[in-house]
């Protein structure tokens, strides 16, 4: 082949290769506006059935409602009929909200067209304040005659005591049951961080002060095993006498039969231990309700399920109630990396908009976190704080309402917490790594110029020296005590009785009512009774704030932050969480007030 043979071929080469791209990225971008208009054409189809689902739901006689709690609740739900169909589509659980939960048990205490509550809560993923509130909740709607039916395959220990209220706990014969006690971990991070290399400089105020301990140890410090000891064995005293008294035993025999590990034992020892009222299969519940409710075998058992139900008017025969209660909802870390977290700068605007609102006559504030950035928290107490000079704030705490979460908490009127509530936690402290050793092992060296002493502080790359870390435990000392001023201001007591019952110490809710830390036990349905009378109101009706978030707005930013953590659980598996602990540490506030990372209780 001559030159020009070849010059030929490799001009027609370069044609060839030219189209090529020419139509790959012609189909590749055709690709994009057909997913594109596709997308288009789902989210009208959504909306649609958005426009749909916001009819009124009309029931019949004899209807059960029907509460599956096999998802994970959280403290507030937003209707949200296109993330609903989506999450039905796809056969994933939809978050119930605590907030969706106690208005329908109360209103279905009240309808004449719903004859009882059937619970399929078998594996329910919330924390025990949480379950503890509609525990309560259905304890009270058994007060009107109505019934409550129970069924699972499995019953996980939380589920079983929320299943234990019901006038019928009834478990597939092929199912298990877990009553084992309490136990509660945390994970250590020492170890990985010496293999590659970052040493953590922490600087705290609190000896119990334990959320850095992770990042320093192998295991809890004493204070830390003692404090986690105390309210651990305080919060399953608690569980363990409400399982007793709905189930006519001793709180010594629960304890003796979780001894005994009943996930594992046969169906005569569950039957025999009084924990259960049954074995049956779902047709054979069926027939029982079917029988109960006066409907005959042949027919269809009519039941509605709680988000269908919400959708249901109940009359109150009250007329247009123009008086207000607010229910100003704070859930997550404050001013954390995740994007479902309190945002103070948001938060601080909502309370300031119901202090200023005329129609408001109360603030119920429902703190569920375990804290966050200290500076986050004293710009949501500045809010609190004005708040209650000008109308009654009552706090409800959920499962957690520590250090930050308690911050925000103590200008309140009155504190009420469940009696499983994490709470206290009074402490601030800072975690800035040093990855010198790091650099060193990838061959990475720093040099730099600066004009003034303190110029590259704090600086990620070497130690601290002995001058910036005296300034930085100067400045921990500082908050904490400006924490426990805040405390001490709202509890109407001195810093020294706050710091005797502070230093990072954490407490369950009967705890924390024992040291003036919490005013009352009880949950969210209390505290706006509690705001209702020190607003001397009779009659009120209940805004729930901030406002909800346009539809489509949460559906993106749901499909965000589900798709990362897809990502994540998909590579990782169950130690994705590992991951994000990591993460908040890199990414998060660095003088923080906040309990210790990853604390599970099981």
């Amino acid at each position: 082949m001559n030159a020009v043979e070849r010059l030929n071929t490799t001009k027609l080469n370069s044609i060839i290769m030219v189209k090529f791209f020419k139509y790959l990225l012609a189909t590749f971008a055709g690709g994009i506006v057909a997913a594109f208009m596709l997308f288009i054409i789902l989210f009208g189809m959504l909306s649609a059935m958005a426009a749909l689902g916001d009819k009124e739901t009309k029931i019949s006689e004899n209807t059960i409602l029907l509460l599956d709690l096999n998802g994970p609740i959280v403290d507030r739900v937003i209707e949200d009929p296109i993330g609903d169909a989506i999450a039905s589509a796809t056969g994933s659980p939809t978050a119930e909200g605590l907030n969706r939960l106690l208005k329908n048990i109360e209103k279905a205490k009240r309808d004449e067209n719903i004859s009882g509550i059937v619970l399929e809560s078998g594996m329910v993923q919330a924390g025990y304040a949480t379950i503890e509130e509609i525990r309560n909740a259905l304890i009270d709607f058994k007060t009107s005659g109505k019934f409550i039916y129970s069924f699972a395959p499995i019953y996980s220990q939380k589920a079983y005591y929320l299943a234990s209220v019901a006038d019928k706990v009834y478990l597939n014969p092929s199912g298990m049951l877990e009553l084992k006690g309490m136990y509660a971990e945390r994970t250590f991070f020492k170890k990985t961080l010496e293999k590659v290399g970052v040493e953590v400089q922490v600087f705290k105020h609190g000896k119990f002060k334990s959320a850095v301990e992770p990042f320093l140890l192998e295991e809890m410090s004493d204070p830390s095993r003692l404090q986690t000891k105390v309210y651990l064995n305080s919060m399953w005293d608690h569980v363990k006498a409400g399982i007793a008294e709905a189930r006519g035993l001793t709180p010594e025999k629960v304890s003796a039969l979780a001894d005994e590990m009943p996930m594992f034992r046969s169906d005569d020892m569950l039957m025999a231990s009084g924990l259960i009222d049954g074995l049956k299969y779902k047709d054979e519940l069926i027939s029982e309700l079917k029988e109960l409710v006066g409907v005959d075998e042949g027919d269809d058992l009519e039941a509605v399920k709680s988000s269908k139900y919400a959708k249901v008017y109940v009359s109150n025969d009250k007329g247009f109630i123009k008086d207000k209660v607010a229910v100003i909802f704070a859930e997550g870390d404050i001013d954390g990396t995740s994007s479902d977290g309190i945002k103070s700068d948001k938060l601080s605007k909502t309370i300031r908009k119901a202090r200023r609102d005329s129609s408001i006559k109360a603030i119920v504030f429902r703190v569920n976190s375990p804290g966050g950035s200290a500076l986050g928290s004293e710009i949501i107490w500045r809010e609190v704080q004005l708040a209650q000079e000008t109308k009654p704030v009552i706090v409800s705490m959920g499962n957690y309402a520590a250090s930050g979460g308690y911050y925000i908490s103590c200008a309140a009127e009155k504190i009420i917490a469940n009696p499983t509530t994490l709470t206290g936690s009074i402490g601030i402290f800072g975690m800035i790594p040093n990855a010198e050793e790091l650099t060193d092992k990838l061959g990475i060296s720093f040099d730099g110029v600066k004009t003034n002493e303190f110029a590259d502080m704090p600086s990620l790359t070497r130690p601290f020296r002995k001058e910036e870390k005296e300034l930085l435990q100067a400045y921990i000392v500082k908050g904490y005590d400006t924490f426990i001023g805040r405390c001490a201001d709202g509890r109407e007591t001195s810093k020294e009785a706050i710091d005797k019952i502070g230093q990072g110490r954490v407490w369950s809710g009967v705890n924390a009512l024992d040291i003036n830390l919490v005013d009352e036990i009880g949950g969210l349905n209390r505290a706006i009774e509690l705001a209702k009378e020190a607003a001397g109101l009779e009659e009120s009706r209940i805004v729930e704030l901030p406002k909800a978030e346009d539809p489509f707005e949460q559906f993106m930013k749901e499909l965000t932050g589900e798709a990362r953590m897809f990502v994540g659980k998909s590579i990782l598996g169950a130690e994705y969480k590992y991951i994000q602990t990591l993460e908040n540490l890199k990414n998060g506030y660095q003088i923080q007030a906040r309990i210790p990372y990853n604390l599970e209780i099981k």
